[in-house]
């Protein structure tokens, strides 16, 4: 395996060479995936633009859809949540199609769902991820992060690096035979210094300050956690995530 890591959707190459794609928004639109698939959902359709969101969801009936929409860190007016997975309880998710846009997240989705394998990461999935991967070996692995408008986010390079030192680790191979681009040393190094205090970087990182702002720290807490939810989210269709068996 080799990673590329990429820190936003617009960095990330065009002509798409993965074998292997993995979307990270820790803070907070994959974190939010893996737990509403984890709180029973069957589904989650991810959309960059609110009206076509709406649109698709029509035609699922109101009692089986959740609506989410997020832009710059609060709720879009008509939506029944935002992007917070501490609102993705069973009692809510239970057997619902969850219908989610939000600023950064599902955008780097979309710029990988052509890719033959598609996974969303978070820090509280961690794991299942590295298992997927230690059990496939795709040859080309691409690690894309949502980064916050089109810049860099602390949380999602620091996931990308969680993932690929655990892979070395279960692998029992050096990390410079997984390295498949300068970004995925950073991301590595970025990981070995903070993977001790992950909350710690969270509060430096600049959507964490701004999540601080929307006295968000709960979110935080639980986005900075690792390995707390053995879900894997992958691409059934195109745009669409389901838990994978």
């Amino acid at each position: 395996m080799k990673f590329s890591v990429f820190h936003t959707p617009e960095l990330t190459p065009i002509q798409n060479a993965a074998d292997c794609a993995i979307a990270i928004d820790v803070l907070r639109a994959t974190s939010t995936i893996v737990t509403a698939l984890s709180a029973g959902a069957d589904a989650v359709h991810v959309f960059s633009d609110m009206e076509k969101l709406v649109h698709e969801s029509e035609s699922v009936l109101p009692e089986k859809r959740l609506r989410a929409g997020e832009r710059g860190g609060s709720k879009v007016a008509g939506c029944d949540l935002g992007n917070s997975p501490l609102d993705c309880t069973p009692e809510l998710m239970g057997g619902k199609q969850l219908f989610i846009s939000t600023t950064n997240g599902t955008r780097a989705l979309q710029k990988i769902q052509a890719s033959p394998s598609v996974l969303a990461a978070a820090l509280i999935n961690r794991h299942a991820v590295v298992d997927y991967l230690v059990e496939h070996q795709p040859e080309a692995v691409w690690i894309v992060g949502a980064g916050w408008e089109g810049s860099f986010a602390l949380e999602d390079t620091v996931c990308a690096g969680a993932i690929v030192q655990s892979v070395a680790d279960r692998l029992g191979c050096s990390l410079e035979e997984l390295v498949g681009n300068d970004e995925t040393v950073g991301a590595v190094a970025l990981y070995q210094r903070w993977q001790d205090d992950l909350l710690g970087l969270l509060h430096h990182a600049s959507h964490g300050k701004r999540l601080l702002r929307l006295h968000c720290l709960e979110d935080l807490k639980y986005c900075s956690t690792l390995d707390t939810l053995n879900v894997l989210p992958i691409q059934s269709e195109i745009g669409t995530l389901v838990k994978h068996a």
